[in-house]
């Protein structure tokens, strides 16, 4: 009885087969295929019905299992050495993201589909590559995976395999050609300081050149407002000094009335202003007198002899 049980339970086993989700089997019947296992309980006949084993990549190291994975699987490749189109050589490794989504054509089209994978990715990337220069490698990373992913996903679609994306993770050139890299950045660098120091200065010189410019214009509109005020002062001056004369002069009239002439008088006055101020100098030793002189003499004595009449 005890060996029946476990026999029993033993086929049960075998012929009750549970799937995983996002998992399948593919079974052969007396080494023909006969089903896709779908997730959950399947029934199978024992030792006639067997799962198809087939390579997987774990951790780096191919192994056989009877189990597919459906989901989206991610292949890390080791570096590998590629020549640009101006005879550059570098390293370059890259991320290939791919789903089985047909797990028939997986099993039965191709023997090895991590080493196949590997192996077209690899090569792939170097016609790419070839086809393009160094500079444009490193600046179109882009490019690269987008050349690669499209010419993966036709290669390996009578896999059963969709390429999702493909990501180029380090590229690496030569010490020598880094090192030329970076002097040529430090000479871009210094380039760009020594234009942006120059432009700098040209900027400066224009704001001082309109700054003096505009100072200039300044002063200029300022002297000129200050001639102007001057000149409307002067005149304005004299305007009030020729109302005050013609009014010293109207009172004048009023006084001596129409015996004196004004003018003789206001002449007279002047002259005798003069005298005192040639007089009052230290250096004056000698006076010259016009020979008109005795007739505005004689004019200020007719108008002494009239303040005194009127007096």
């Amino acid at each position: 009885m005890i060996v029946i049980i476990i026999l029993v339970i033993y086929l049960a086993k075998k012929t009750l087969v549970i799937i995983p989700q996002s998992e399948t089997k593919i079974i052969e019947r007396l080494g023909k295929y006969h089903a896709t296992l779908q997730p959950g309980i399947n029934i199978i006949i024992p030792f006639i019905d067997s799962a198809k084993a087939i390579v997987t990549m774990s951790r780096g190291r191919y192994m056989y299992s009877s189990d597919i994975d459906l989901r989206e699987q991610v292949y890390d490749f080791d570096k590998q050495n590629v020549i640009t189109k101006d005879n550059i050589q570098m390293q370059i490794n890259a991320l290939l993201y791919f789903q089985i989504v047909d797990p028939f054509k997986a099993v039965y089209e191709i023997s090895n589909l991590p080493n196949a994978i590997e192996k077209l990715t690899q090569t792939t990337l170097r016609n790419i590559i070839g086809e393009m220069e160094l500079d444009q490698t490193l600046t179109s990373r882009d490019t690269v995976n987008t050349k690669l992913r499209a010419v993966l996903d036709d290669a390996t679609n009578k896999w059963g395999i969709k390429v999702n994306r493909v990501e180029l993770q380090d590229i690496t050139p030569p010490q020598s050609v880094l090192q030329a890299m970076e002097k040529q950045m430090q000479a871009e660098r210094n380039k760009r300081a020594v234009i942006l120091t120059s432009e700098g200065q040209k900027q400066s010189q224009i704001l001082q050149s309109e700054g003096d410019k505009a100072a200039t214009i300044n002063r200029a509109e300022a002297l000129k407002q200050q001639a102007i005020l001057e000149a409307e002062g002067v005149a304005q001056a004299r305007i009030r000094k020729a109302e005050a004369e013609a009014i010293a002069i109207q009172k004048i009239t009023e006084a001596v009335g129409d015996c004196t002439n004004p003018a003789n008088y206001l002449l007279a006055q002047k002259y005798i202003q003069m005298m005192e101020e040639l007089a009052s100098g230290q250096q004056a030793k000698t006076v010259y007198l016009p020979y008109e002189a005795t007739n505005l003499l004689g004019s200020l004595g007719g108008i002494k002899d009239l303040f005194h009449t009127q007096g």
